[in-house]
């Protein structure tokens, strides 16, 4: 579950972190009375639970009073990618110096929590990164053991701070690393962090993501989950039941478990992108996959889709049922290519050619890849 920027702002601020003086408004009239008590000029950021908000205009600065409402209008009740702007959070416009990044994750392939810091920071650092590899540091974390104020000024160091600042920026990683540990976050990260001209340090962003299965933990703690799933189809997903996850790709993926829509995910990605992320969990029936086909294929611009199941104690069989149903009852016009392995593999297979599936019964994930390629013009 990701949090507002201002909520995350709050916990960063509680935890010691600088963070801007801000307040949120939801119409001109309420920001200008919040930017009465910051003094101008102010910086204006809509709030909305997606990433790249500065690259879809969703921040804009102010210098009066006049500007204030004109931004304020242009913002509120836009849509940002998909997503509809109700609240702006107003803040006071900080001189910045150089812009930072910290940020801390969960490596997936390790299993452990990750740090990382970079002397480049803003909107594009992900392309900051490529060209300036050097630029960026990051360390594995043991989780028993914590990370500590001389963990975060070694990999200070290796992006190249010293003297005064890399202190000062050492507490603000090492609390950093707290809110990550605390609220039990699968992202936790400012960026971008400003050095100001007087030597000190500003979050001027604040990300942080909780593990849904922390959620019931940190009640009372954190929002109420219901609130923070404003993505439609990820709202969908949760009330047919599955995960779903909503990604910038073009090729739909139906899975029977994380680790298939994984490494589905990470193949695909070798040549094309995924738009989602979606795992059916225990349980398959005829209509939860009925529901499943008509979620993803709701995604606009998809060039084809990946069912990628195994039948330990899911009934595949009834699964590709709905598959089916929903191909013919809809006229799916997309490629549908299916691995579907486990017990009444071969019934689940003819079940699924009946509706015009490309199956592939071989069991690496690799060859059903390959065939999606293959089908969408790629090999």
């Amino acid at each position: 579950m990701r949090l507002h920027e201002h909520e995350a702002a709050d916990i960063f601020e509680k935890l010691g972190i600088p963070v801007p003086r801000r307040g949120l408004a939801s119409s001109p009239e309420e920001a200008r009375l919040v930017a009465k008590d910051l003094s101008y000029p102010v910086m204006v950021k809509a709030q909305v639970l997606v990433g790249g908000r500065g690259l879809a205009g969703g921040i804009k600065d102010a210098k009066d009073e006049e500007e204030l409402e004109k931004v304020c209008g242009q913002l509120l009740g836009k849509e940002i990618k998909g997503l509809k702007v109700e609240t702006v959070l107003i803040t006071q416009k900080v001189p910045v110096e150089r812009e930072m990044y910290m940020g801390i994750t969960v490596d997936g392939f390790e299993g452990k929590p990750v740090v990382i810091a970079s002397m480049e920071g803003g909107v594009h650092i992900e392309k900051a990164a490529e060209k300036s590899p050097g630029a960026v540091a990051s360390v594995s974390v043991d989780p028993f053991f914590g990370f500590h104020p001389y963990h975060a000024r070694g990999l200070l160091r290796q992006i190249g701070m010293t003297g005064p600042l890399l202190g000062k920026a050492t507490g603000v990683l090492t609390q950093l690393y707290k809110a990550f540990s605390r609220y039990e976050a699968l992202i936790c990260e400012i960026n971008p962090l400003a050095m100001t001209p007087e030597g000190s340090f500003m979050a001027l962003d604040a990300v942080l993501e909780v593990d849904d299965s922390a959620v019931g933990r940190l009640k009372g703690v954190i929002p109420d989950p219901k609130t923070h799933l404003e993505n439609p189809l990820e709202k969908k997903g949760k009330e047919i039941g599955v995960t779903y996850l909503d990604l910038d790709g073009d090729i739909g993926i139906i899975s029977s478990g994380a680790g298939l829509g994984m490494t589905s995910m990470d193949i695909i990605g070798d040549k094309l992108k995924p738009a989602n992320f979606l795992e059916t969990g225990g349980g398959i029936t005829e209509e939860l996959l009925y529901r499943c086909m008509e979620l993803v294929t709701s995604k606009p611009g998809l060039k084809a889709l990946l069912i990628n199941v195994y039948g330990g104690i899911n009934p595949i069989h009834e699964g590709a049922k709905g598959v089916v149903r929903f191909i013919k009852e809809r006229d799916l016009k997309i490629p549908v290519v299916a691995k579907a392995l486990g017990n009444r593999q071969e019934e689940t297979w003819e079940i699924l050619r009946s509706g015009g599936v490309h199956v592939v019964t071989e069991t690496p994930t690799e060859k059903a890849v390959e065939k999606l390629f293959e089908v969408v013009g790629m090999v």
